[in-house]
């Protein structure tokens, strides 16, 4: 059998299951973890040791076994997680995902890391094990455990994923004297039964001093696909009657009540397991819930298939698009089915179109989850308390944009921390709380998403900015207003920082992140009030997939401009446009200001069209300055699919992709921002 197929869900899974680690780390050392957050972080990590040991990837293996044998030390008590254990269980973390990502991607692997991790945890080991507190331990049992209680009821479709309930039951008679009892109570009747549904469940009770952690290796493949319940079992509970070991497998009856895939699969070893273990980091308890309930119904699939799937709906959209529009000269009169018919086809493109790119969307909690850590790490290096605060994860976004909005919030978040936020004596100093307060927030508008990071700091000092613009020589605007100041923190190369440090100070990042984001279609803008903080807002398309935008006329051919980079269109009087000095480009006059003036046709080789008629500009924003386009016509607006053009032909300058038009027509996507001349007639502005 070839496992190498379930590599892909074995790396998406452990990425999770290290995911899960962290988070349960950082709540308990924040003092938020409930009593069941070690056991979650030990399963994680019994999964990511199964999964690991299944497909020979022995280093993984290996060092999470180490890591196991301290979390299995504080999960029954007999070691206190303090701050400095927490500290090398997080380093421990970091160590699982580069071996992790050495074994998905074939990179070496950092053994100096190795070694460092695989030190402190044994140093941990070797050092006294000092007893979890009072309050945290399990309550004293009044008489001494002689065994385990099993509560075990499988999900209906625990056979398809090849498992045998009956192959668990005779590893855990290996493991003690094992009584079984079989409850069929939830088997429907015969007509309705399907022998490829487990209906069955069991009631176990196995005698002897065996590991707990013994037990959950039996069900590790079927946690995830099951209810189960493992609980001391004392004297005065057990039946009086006991299993003998010679027959400690299943009676006949259950045997014989066991479905036909489960006997069938229970001839071979593992037929086809499930590839990675567990996929949840906890065994689900509740044993008394009905083992009829539903299993989950969600499945794991892989983007590029979304992608497509989301391609051929574009594909769909254009070709309605073309029918709507070949069929607007029919009479009504002669063709009112047609046409009703065409009308109910665009309802129905468009809640198709909807549904399916609701695909990929994921709450923003996939881009904040990585945030607890990094301001965990940051304020420890910079000593300073630190106290974050997130809201609106569960806010969706393309997965494409939350993707490539990780890079800016982290330098925005790290900025927050070392800027904003003063250290804790100037804090008490100004009478504000020593632990300064990050904030992220996500929140739809409209079309749109507003993700804010925000702080309690400090806040933006106007002068000093100013100050440094014009030491770099950074043009300022007259009487400039609070928000141009803050506006000019993104100019390339800005910084206000007094050192350079190996967290900032360097000149490099404002910019950057305005780019970035801008890449994706959104805007970013600053608010601030000194002495009480600052707020970084960015506005961002919900999907690049779908583009609101302009038709305008050029040369003859018709182009997109992104409807929210465009601020008016106008119609231009030939004394409003000037030539600057040395012929090097025009500036058109907007009312009290002036903005370069670009000919869309002579940027993309076309002849213009316009005649004795008056120009007509399009004033767009891009990189933080205005740029009037000169067009021939305006069409109108529309929302257009994107087509990648890289992907399908190559990059062209002041090309950001394309679309297909309602008469077949292909139209270009204007990036304003890559346009040969822009850099060129800022500056001449």
């Amino acid at each position: 059998m070839d496992i190498t197929r379930f590599h892909a869900t074995f790396f998406e899974e452990s990425r999770e299951n290290i995911a899960a680690m962290e988070a349960g780390l950082l709540a308990m050392e924040s003092g938020e973890g409930g009593a069941d957050t070690i056991h979650v972080i030990f399963r994680a990590a019994h999964s990511i040791k199964g999964g690991s040991a299944t497909f020979g990837f022995t280093a993984i293996a290996d060092f999470t076994h180490l890591l196991e044998t301290l979390l299995e030390e504080a999960r029954s008590g007999k070691r206190a997680l303090d701050s400095s254990a927490i500290t090398a269980l997080l380093a421990s973390v970091d160590t699982l995902r580069m071996l992790l990502a050495a074994a998905e991607h074939g990179d070496a692997i950092d053994q100096a890391l190795l070694q460092q991790s695989r030190a402190g945890l044994e140093a941990l080991l070797a050092g006294p094990a000092a007893a979890q507190p009072a309050a945290s331990a399990p309550a004293p049992a009044a008489e001494k455990p002689i065994g385990w209680h099993i509560d075990f009821a499988p999900e209906r479709t625990l056979f398809m994923s090849g498992n045998d309930p009956l192959r668990m039951l005779r590893e855990l008679s290996q493991l003690g004297q094992l009584k079984v009892t079989c409850r069929d109570d939830a088997l429907p009747p015969f007509s309705e039964l399907d022998p490829f549904e487990a209906w069955l469940a069991w009631d176990l009770q196995l005698f002897g001093d065996v590991k707990r952690s013994a037990i959950e290796d039996t069900f590790a493949w079927v946690e995830d696909q099951c209810k189960l319940s493992i609980e001391p079992l004392l004297a005065s509970t057990a039946s009086a009657a006991v299993a003998p070991a010679a027959s400690s497998a299943p009676s006949a009856p259950a045997a014989a009540a066991t479905p036909p895939p489960a006997a069938a699969s229970s001839t071979a070893p593992s037929a086809a397991p499930s590839p990675t273990g567990a996929a949840a980091p906890a065994p689900a308890a509740g044993a008394g819930k009905p083992t009829a309930e539903p299993a989950d119904t969600t499945i794991r699939v892989a983007v590029d298939k979304v992608d497509a799937l989301i391609n051929l709906v574009g594909e769909l959209v254009i070709t309605q698009a073309m029918l709507a529009q070949r069929s607007a000269d029919l009479d009504p009169a002669l063709h009112e089915q047609l046409l009703a018919g065409l009308e109910q086809l665009d309802r129905n493109t468009r809640d198709l179109q909807e549904a399916v790119m609701s695909v990929r969307m994921l709450p923003v909690e996939f881009a904040f989850s990585r945030f607890p850590r990094m301001v965990r790490d940051i304020a420890s290096r910079l000593g300073k308390k630190v106290i974050l605060k997130t809201s609106g994860e569960g806010t969706e976004l393309d997965k494409g944009v939350i993707e490539k909005i990780v890079d800016p919030l982290v330098h925005l978040v790290r900025n927050a921390i070392d800027h904003g936020l003063e250290t804790t004596e100037q804090r008490i100093a100004a009478g504000k709380p020593e632990a300064g307060t990050v904030s992220l927030s996500a929140a739809h508008q409209g079309g749109h998403i507003i993700i804010e990071v925000s702080d309690d700091g400090r806040g933006l000092n106007r002068e000093k900015i100013l100050a440094k613009a014009a030491e770099r020589g950074i043009p300022v605007p007259e009487n400039p207003t609070d928000a141009q100041v803050w506006d000019l923190v993104f100019a390339p190369g800005f910084s206000t920082a007094d050192a350079i440090t190996d967290l900032s100070g360097r000149g490099v990042g404002m910019d950057v992140v305005r780019k970035n984001i801008q890449a994706l279609g959104g805007q970013v803008e600053i608010r601030s009030r000194e002495g009480e903080g600052t707020t970084v807002s960015i506005r961002l398309p919900l999907t690049m997939a779908i583009l609101d935008g302009m038709t305008v006329a050029v040369g003859g051919e018709v182009f997109i401009l992104p409807l929210n980079i465009v601020i008016e269109s106008l119609q231009v009087q030939r004394e409003q446009i000037k030539t600057v000095t040395g012929g090097e480009g025009r500036v058109l006059r907007v009312r009290e200001n002036y903005v370069p003036l670009l000919d869309l046709a002579a940027q993309y080789g076309l002849t213009a069209r316009r005649g004795d008629a008056q120009p007509i500009a399009v004033v767009v924003e891009s990189q933080g300055q205005q740029l009037a386009l000169e067009v021939d016509d305006l069409l109108g607006q529309q929302q257009v699919v994107v087509k990648n053009l890289e992907r399908n032909y190559r990059r062209i300058p002041g090309v950001a992709g394309a679309t297909i038009l309602g008469d077949g027509r292909v139209a270009l996507i204007v990036d304003v921002a890559s346009l040969p001349h822009h850099a060129a007639l800022a500056r001449a502005a």
